[in-house]
């Protein structure tokens, strides 16, 4: 099957497959395996302490494949500014960059001229046409099965990626719900001409900085084991249902506003599961795929896997 796409075409990569930006997780061990697999790999800006671990984290990843990779900054989440980071991708001559979780220009605009190519997540097709108008190469569409940040509108990936692919010329990345051949095949269908994943990316051997507790899990979730926390903030984000979001949906009911919340919702919180598993101390994010998750593959193999059943749904419509 021939996999060439624009997106394919536009990254330099040889699978339309993209690993999401994961907050804390995404460093150079499982950016450089999903890139070394045919996909696009990325780190994560913005959970780094400073622009030196980024640079070293990039250097890191250069070492451990010589295929197109990404550097992903998930702004107005974390409370800090993001130029630094992006004067070292700049420096560093990454190859793309991605944009999530906030106004996408002030970035665009540093890069704009630098050979670098821009992704920009979007969760509605109002802030799709805005992404095309600034600059963005190709826009990445979550929707509302996705884990962590989503839009505020609560619209399906099947709604909302053929709305955004007749909205722009540029291409579409489809994602939130996708973790196999079958979901990468139903985003083509749609119109997109790649995916995104998040959530299946966390349950894989390379993935080494997420707990045992958190992939396990992920393989015992099923579709409703996630629920969308912070709406009250408007600031909707999926995680997996356990103690500490329950709390945290109490406070909401409650009126607690931001200041009542953010011990619970801090990046702390989230560490405290997602690196020592202590699962009465903090949450971690995932998207409703998790509940088609059993098993915790490496990068190659789960490749292979969603290529080969991918093959096998192309024959059969033909």
């Amino acid at each position: 099957m021939d996999w060439q796409t624009r997106v394919t075409r536009l990254l330099g990569i040889t699978y339309p497959i993209i690993q999401g930006g994961l907050a804390h997780l995404a460093y150079s061990d499982l950016a450089s395996a999903v890139s070394n697999a045919g996909g696009l790999g990325q780190v994560t800006a913005m959970s780094m302490s400073d622009p030196e671990q980024l640079r070293n984290e990039i250097h890191k990843v250069r070492q451990k494949t010589s295929k197109p990779f990404g550097v992903n900054f998930a702004i107005g989440q974390h409370g800090r500014s993001f130029e630094d980071m992006v004067q070292v991708a700049i420096d560093e001559q990454v190859p793309v960059i991605s944009v999530t979780g906030g106004n996408p220009k002030p970035v665009l605009d540093m890069v704009e001229g630098k050979g670098i190519r821009k992704l920009v997540l979007v969760a509605a097709k109002r802030q799709a046409e805005k992404a095309e108008e600034l600059g963005a190469d190709a826009v990445m569409v979550v929707g509302h099965e996705g884990g962590g940040h989503l839009g505020r509108d609560d619209v399906g990936t099947f709604v909302l990626t053929p709305q955004v692919v007749d909205a722009v010329e540029i291409p579409v990345i489809a994602s939130g719900g996708i973790g196999d051949g079958r979901g990468l095949m139903a985003a083509l269908a749609l119109g997109a001409e790649g995916i995104e994943m998040g959530t299946r990316f966390i349950a894989t051997a390379e993935c080494h900085h997420a707990h045992q507790v958190y992939k396990q899990a992920l393989i015992d979730a099923d579709e409703a084991s996630t629920t969308v926390i912070k709406r009250s903030i408007k600031s909707p984000a999926r995680a997996l249902t356990n103690d500490w979001t329950e709390k945290i949906l109490e406070l909401e009911k409650s009126g607690a506003g931001y200041e009542g919340l953010k011990h619970y919702i801090s990046g702390e919180a989230n560490k405290a599961y997602i690196y020592k598993g202590e699962e009465s101390e903090g949450f971690g994010w995932a998207g409703q795929v998790a509940a088609r998750i059993k098993d915790i593959p490496s990068v190659k193999e789960l490749f292979e896997r969603m290529l080969t059943d991918a093959e096998q749904i192309r024959k059969r419509w033909s």
